[in-house]
């Protein structure tokens, strides 16, 4: 009689079985903990955004903050210019980086200049890219909403004075 090598379908099925346990513990965890980086790298913008409008004021005194993220940014080769300050990454110019969405809207004083602003983020996608929205402005406080709606648009100001602020 001859000895057969290999394995049999039981142990391949059992095999296959603790793998997909592990596999269903990890996957969660995983998520999470990629939601967790993601809401780190969203309040990180935010504060980079708000050193980039203090710089682009001081530079720009004629002109307040900037209106927008695309004046506080500029493409790679990028010459400073109150509509371009180069200030910011261009990625983060754009208004998306790490699964949030980034907007910044301005408000004029009555001489013209811009004042005051607010900064939003919000995940591209609820629970899976982000959970938490945040904002913050020219008071250089980071807010956030626990998002319970699952909303994936930037807080505006007027939701923004509403939100706790971050740690």
């Amino acid at each position: 009689m001859t000895k057969q090598k290999g394995f049999s379908l039981m142990e391949l099925v059992i095999v296959l079985a603790i793998i997909l346990v592990i596999a269903g513990l990890a996957i969660p965890s995983l998520i999470h903990m990629k939601i967790n980086a993601n809401e780190t790298s969203a309040r990180a913008s935010i504060k980079a955004i708000q050193t980039a409008q203090t710089s682009y004021q001081s530079i720009y005194p004629e002109q307040g903050f900037a209106s927008s993220l695309a004046a506080l940014g500029g493409p790679e080769a990028c010459v400073p210019s109150a509509a371009t300050a180069c200030l910011l990454d261009e990625v983060l110019a754009a208004g998306v980086k790490d699964g949030y969405i980034f907007s910044l809207s301005a408000s004029k004083s009555a001489s013209g200049a811009i004042s005051s602003y607010v900064i939003g983020a919000a995940p591209e996608s609820f629970n899976r890219s982000g959970v938490r929205r945040f904002c913050a402005t020219e008071k250089n406080l980071i807010r956030f909403d626990p998002n319970t709606v699952g909303s994936t648009t930037p807080p505006t100001a007027e939701e923004c004075a509403s939100f706790h602020a971050t740690r």
